[in-house]
């Protein structure tokens, strides 16, 4: 997705959680949390403060909209 650089990976793995754990977490599928890291898929505001919350790191860190 042109625009959108995504940086949920790094901070997933910081954290210990596989995809299926944090996608647990924050009530989406695995394929969510997938598509999400590889830039794929942009976030609605309510998933990525959710997303931000499970790995404690604020929404303009894990997600960035140029």
């Amino acid at each position: 997705m042109e625009g959108f650089t995504c940086n949920l990976r790094l901070y997933r793995q910081t954290k210990g959680l596989t995809q299926e754990q944090l996608a647990e977490l924050v009530g989406v599928r695995r394929e969510t949390i997938m598509r999400l890291e590889k830039g794929l898929y942009n976030p609605s505001l309510k998933l990525a403060f959710d997303i931000s919350k499970a790995v404690d790191a604020s929404i303009e860190e894990l997600f960035l909209f140029e």
